[in-house]
């Protein structure tokens, strides 16, 4: 076990009547963050950890899984897609509680961060989730076509929007990968949970691309405040502190792991959309997860010279119901 100091969205920072905002190319926002220790558990040290953390259960799990490209190949993003999209998918089939009945798997982006002044992504130190319901909802419609396949899929089975993490080149000791277990969250009133707009760069819409993947440049510092060449193309949970969150890490994470980390459940517990929206399903199910918070923190036990962390995520949609195209 180590300690760590965890940036929680302020919900005093936030003003009335405006909802904040978080940039996706920069790790700014518009609200401030308040710093909150916690202890956090090392995965490796709980008996029978593949048991214990499942995405149905706690939200998230750690799996080995190597990939057949080199790290260097991570810096080829027609070759992330090509070939390392293709893992990914056959990763959640395998791994996934219920993969087998996987109809169809929709990657729809994916992130290099590495903690390098020069780097476009940074990894990010605020406690969030990447989607909000209506956000997965969003993101369905917009990536799936024609509309009547994306409201066939949402309609007759379960869905989920699962990400795929994995350190590259070396093991992710500097900075690492924290998760709340969803259990220890807020499950029934939710005040936990603060809804976030995601702002994205327009440059490359306006140049005829709007596909986001692997394309971020670093704004400039002075740039960093304002809002002007951004839009609104999600939502986000910024997370406020709660005292019964639960923090695990696995430590020493390397290249031949990959971490699923669940950001939405159409049948998870609690799940407010409606069962057009839910696969048929109202109000969800006991006790699966709906989410995973998450963050990357600064532990304390990491060594002096270690080197930054770089990773992947891989952010999928996951579908259980009809797809009569595949």
């Amino acid at each position: 076990m180590t300690t760590g100091v965890f940036r929680y969205l302020d919900p005093t920072s936030l003003t009335p009547n405006e909802k904040p905002w978080s940039k996706v190319d920069v790790d700014y926002s518009s609200f401030t963050r308040t710093s909150v220790p916690k202890p956090v558990t090392d995965i490796r040290s709980i008996p029978d950890a593949s048991k214990e953390f499942t995405t149905d259960t706690s939200g998230f799990s750690v799996h080995h899984a190597p990939s057949s490209l080199p790290a260097e190949a991570f810096e080829d993003q027609n070759l992330i897609r090509s070939t390392y999209y293709s893992e990914v998918s056959d990763l959640l089939r395998k791994f996934l509680p219920d993969g087998g009945k996987i109809s169809h798997v929709e990657i729809f982006d994916h992130t290099i961060r590495k903690r390098d002044p020069t780097a476009a992504r940074q990894p990010v130190q605020q406690v969030h989730v990447d989607q909000t319901p209506s956000a997965a909802v969003a993101r369905v419609k917009r990536h799936i076509e024609p509309a009547s396949r994306a409201e066939k899929l949402i309609k007759t089975g379960r869905w989920q929007l699962i990400n795929v993490w994995r350190p590259i080149s070396h093991p992710a000791t500097d900075f690492p990968l924290a998760v709340i277990d969803w259990r220890s969250t807020d499950t029934k009133t939710k005040s936990d949970l603060m809804k976030v707009d995601l702002l994205y760069p327009i440059a490359n819409r306006l140049n005829g691309d709007n596909d986001d993947r692997g394309k971020e440049v670093r704004p400039s510092e002075e740039s960093l405040p304002l809002t002007e060449g951004y839009e609104v193309k999600g939502e986000t949970y910024g997370i406020a502190p709660n005292e019964g969150h639960e923090f695990y890490y696995c430590k020493g994470m390397t290249p031949e792991e990959v971490m699923f980390i669940k950001c939405f459940d159409a049948w998870s517990q609690g799940q407010e959309l409606g069962p057009e929206l839910a696969g048929g399903l109202q109000g969800g199910k006991e006790g699966i997860a709906g989410l995973t918070p998450h963050t990357a923190f600064e532990d304390p036990d990491t060594p002096v010279g270690t080197r930054g962390r770089e990773s992947i995520e891989v952010r999928c949609l996951v579908f259980y119901g009809e797809d009569e195209s595949e």
